[in-house]
């Protein structure tokens, strides 16, 4: 075969080819601290939890616990006189608030100590100390925020060194080997970063900038994690808003889950230092947060260009993110259920509805492989969700909490007992068998 001349555009370009393909291959995974597998638990139901006992009651085999990074800081070169535990991270000293982080402890401890799976959901609330909110806060945060919750400050030097020591505190606390203050398996990235201006606030922005800043956080806390233990997993954080944006903010407030998928695989695609293994926290409510019959939502259409993703279409996103270009290493990136729940109306017809819901969705959940888990929100109806009742147990005026009927339900999902306890449900759902 005739040999070509090699011009000097084509040596150029065979040096980048090169550089990039030492790059990949010089791409390391972070050496942790702690080593250890990711946990297998002996079933997918959770529960975002309030009462510990009552949820351990239940058997819940998963937890998701909020945890408000705000209310942890202390900044830097303060102090909080009876409320600080300080740590050091690269050579600096830095502060959090005990008595917070403890309440944390106990939380989480009482638990994993059971064998419960424990996922911490980092959020960044508005504080009412202007310090705190300067650390913590992206400064481009508008306080017209419905839910005064922001996207964390990587905008400067000293707040992204604060969060990255944070992080890496509280990931080295959570998988220590003794155990003493609980183990977290895993966590996940602010709420619902697809409708930004509501639940990841960075004022009005586009997409790309709104994914950008989200991906050097998920980025850096993925990394502070790492670095501290090799199992846990980092998750982003998206709506049941697909192929649409919601419809109450216009297009810089919101935008479609898909969209900040497609964009993440694609930056692992181009660059080695971008190549690491983000999961996905999934909300798959009912397209009608109202109505419980999610088997009847309309936007919810079995391919991928479907506007919603609900219990009714699930089996779409774990098809969805099974396509070669949005794995990890050949592996498809895992799925949890992190928030979700199903609304019940003040009288009996309301609570057998919300029951039925939760019976249909845990045995579809339960069969879908692809799905780690599915963590019920919420534990208790709470009086400003928007007029919402999601709890499995209601919130009365005099202070008591009693059950409803999906509390049962609830109970016996994972146990031999469920189908006589769900039978209740198949002439609601128009079916004769499970």
């Amino acid at each position: 075969m005739k040999r070509l001349p090699v011009t000097a555009s084509v040596r150029w370009f065979l040096a980048l080819a090169a550089l990039a393909v030492c790059q990949f291959a010089l791409a390391e995974p972070i050496a942790s601290k702690y080593q250890g597998e990711f946990p297998t638990a002996k079933s997918k139901k959770g529960l975002q939890v309030e009462m510990v006992d009552d949820a351990l009651a239940l058997g819940v085999k998963h937890a998701a616990i909020n945890v408000a990074l705000s209310q942890l800081a202390i900044p830097p070169g303060t102090q909080v006189e009876g409320d600080t535990l300080n740590f050091e991270a690269n050579g600096h000293s830095y502060a959090v608030r005990k008595r917070y982080l403890q309440s944390l402890d106990a939380q989480i401890r009482g638990l994993s100590d059971q064998g419960v799976l424990v996922y911490a959901i980092l959020l960044v609330y508005a504080s009412e100390h202007p310090g705190v909110n300067q650390l913590m806060m992206h400064p481009r945060f508008d306080p017209a925020a419905p839910n005064h919750m922001g996207q964390a400050n990587i905008a400067n030097e000293q707040s992204r060194e604060y969060l990255t020591a944070l992080i890496g505190f509280l990931a080295e606390r959570w998988s220590n080997p003794d155990g003493e203050h609980g183990r977290v398996v895993g966590y996940i990235v602010g709420n619902e970063v697809n409708s930004h201006w509501y639940w990841n606030n960075v004022g009005r922005a586009s997409f790309e900038e709104v994914a950008d800043m989200y991906w050097q956080t998920l980025k850096l806390v993925h990394h502070a994690v790492r670095r501290q233990a090799s199992w846990p997993r980092v998750y982003i954080s998206l709506d049941h808003f697909w192929n649409i944006r919601y419809p109450a903010g216009d297009a810089d407030q919101t935008f479609a889950g898909r969209r900040l998928v497609d964009d993440f695989a694609r930056r692992g695609q181009e660059s080695a230092e971008d190549d690491f293994d983000w999961h996905v926290a999934y909300h798959p409510y009912p397209e009608d947060l109202f109505n419980p019959r999610f088997w009847n939502d309309k936007t919810a259409l079995p391919t991928f260009d479907t506007p919603r993703i609900t219990f009714k279409n699930l089996e779409v996103l774990v098809d969805y993110m099974a396509q070669p270009q949005l794995q990890h290493q050949g592996q498809p990136r895992r799925i949890i259920l992190s928030e979700q729940g199903f609304h019940s109306t003040n009288d009996p017809e309301g609570e057998l509805l919300q029951a039925a819901a939760y019976c249909a969705a845990y045995r579809k959940v339960a069969k879908l492989n692809g799905i780690d888990a599915f963590i019920l929100h919420r534990h208790v109806d709470h009086p400003h969700e928007g007029g919402l009742n999601l709890g499995l147990r209601t919130r009365e005026p005099d202070g008591t909490r009693r059950p409803k009927k999906i509390y049962e339900c609830f109970r016996v999902a994972d146990t031999p007992q469920w189908h006589e306890a769900f039978e209740f449900a198949l002439p609601i759902l128009g079916r004769e068998e499970w």
